[in-house]
């Protein structure tokens, strides 16, 4: 297991360009491999096929003729004058051997005499004599117990396929090394926009540069840079969303700190003795803006961290009945709210997602509906279709203001007295955007603001 391990590491250890020079390499080479072994075995056949019909046609013609008496009298047939390239011999039945040469005897066997008795019409093989090998036919002749044995070296046969296995190697070690070089020209032009874009990645990466890169035609690196493009716009645009609230969550913070700090310098000195001593009434009322401010910031720091989440809504989530939310941030703010009238109507709505974040996000809807709404005024909440409409009888929203108070620590002018952070809205709009949802300000018929949060979703739960 250990050495698969390692030898696997040691595959993905090796570059890119050396891979696609080793791959090409190997395919080339085993696809030359193939066709010289196939070439190879193609000519050989083919040689042996030819060899094998002019032998056994050469035999049956020679055993056609009165070659016995020829052979007694002149010692070779006239029929074998023109044959010096090949061994002629005869073969009784009774395994009498005639050689009509003077070369070495001929060792045959069993398939020579089975012609010679007339079993078989006639043999073909390959036999050894006195260390050359020789393709040796036998035919039976016109006399019953005599067969005609013909016999032809090999020797220039070999000596071609050899020739042809030498030049088979040649041209597959030629192509072998063209492989090679066609691979690394591959590698060296095919993968330099892969390069390019890794020089690119790294400089990216050393620098924090988040500028697109530039692309170059529409192939798969082309699309890898397009791709890379658009998480560099993401990672900017996060970037940019972190320093943001890191300046506004400092600027913020610095405010009710510093009140905070003086409250509580003004009571140390108070009760040390350092400085004038001060009423009840007034240590009280300090004590009263000391909770308050903790208050405050309580909320605020709660407020950061919620927007500071940038991951979406996580997968494991719950079907969740809108309706039932609105009623609980409604009874939610009746009671920090006792003096304003809530006139509610909601109908099932079922979304998929979390409770406590849309609970939270209509809840600030309310708040916000009930800072602006004068003393006894009425606050409508509608829930129908996924459209959660709440309106409030205060002045509204200027027409220029509508797009920006969902923006972080974003205050009108008007705001900016009242007490909170800026940071209510913004978190409805975070909240609706991982629910695939909006929200958006409009003016409602008596002029107060009306705020509408969209969520997909259902009449019915699937459960």
């Amino acid at each position: 297991m250990t050495g698969v391990a390692v030898d696997g590491r040691w595959h993905y250890r090796r570059s890119l360009a050396s891979r696609v020079i080793l791959l090409t390499t190997i395919a080339v080479g085993l696809s030359v491999a193939l066709v010289a072994v196939g070439a190879y075995i193609t000519a050989r056949v083919q040689m042996q096929q030819t060899l094998d019909d002019s032998l056994v046609d050469r035999a049956h013609k020679a055993a056609r003729t009165d070659i016995l008496l020829s052979a007694s009298v002149e010692g070779v047939p006239p029929w074998a004058l023109g044959a010096a390239d090949v061994r002629i011999a005869f073969l009784t039945d009774r395994g009498i051997l005639k050689v009509i040469d003077r070369g070495p005897t001929m060792e045959l066997g069993t398939p020579e005499l089975e012609v010679a008795a007339g079993e078989t019409e006639e043999s073909l093989r390959t036999i050894v004599v006195a260390g050359d090998r020789y393709r040796v036919v036998t035919v039976p002749t016109q006399q019953d117990g005599i067969a005609l044995i013909i016999a032809q070296p090999l020797e220039d046969q070999d000596r071609i396929l050899a020739t042809l296995g030498w030049v088979t190697l040649a041209f597959g070690a030629f192509g072998v090394i063209a492989a090679g070089m066609a691979g690394w020209l591959v590698a060296s032009n095919g993968l330099r926009p892969v390069r390019k874009l890794t020089d690119s990645v790294e400089h990216v990466a050393r620098t924090e540069d988040f500028r697109p890169l530039p692309i170059e035609g529409d192939d798969e690196i082309a699309r890898l840079a397009t791709a890379f493009n658009q998480m560099l716009r993401a990672l900017d645009a996060s970037r940019l969303r972190q320093r943001q609230l890191v300046a506004d969550a400092s600027h913020e913070l610095r405010t009710p700190l510093t009140a905070l700090r003086t409250n509580i310098e003004l009571l140390t000195m108070s009760v040390r003795g350092a400085g004038p001593q001060l009423p009840a009434e007034s240590r009280d009322e300090l004590l009263d803006d000391v909770k308050a401010q903790i208050e405050e910031l309580t909320t605020l720091i709660g407020d950061l961290t919620e927007l500071a989440r940038d991951e979406p809504v996580k997968v494991q989530v719950e079907p969740v009945d809108l309706a039932d939310v609105v009623d609980h941030a409604v009874q939610r703010v009746r009671r920090r709210a006792p003096s304003l009238d809530f006139e509610v109507f909601t109908r099932p709505w079922w979304v998929v997602g979390e409770a406590a974040e849309l609970e939270r996000a209509i809840t600030n809807l309310l708040d916000n509906a009930a800072k602006w709404s004068p003393e006894g005024g009425q606050v409508t909440v509608r829930l129908s279709d996924g459209v959660l409409t709440v309106d409030d009888q205060g002045p509204g929203i200027a027409e220029d203001d509508r797009a920006q108070i969902f923006d972080r620590f974003w205050r009108s002018p008007d705001a900016r007295t009242l007490p909170g952070s800026g940071l209510g809205l913004a978190i409805v709009r975070q909240v609706a955007e991982r629910h695939a949802g909006t929200v958006e300000a409009t003016a409602n018929a008596t002029g107060g603001a009306r705020l509408v949060l969209r969520l997909p979703g259902r009449e019915q739960s699937d459960a």
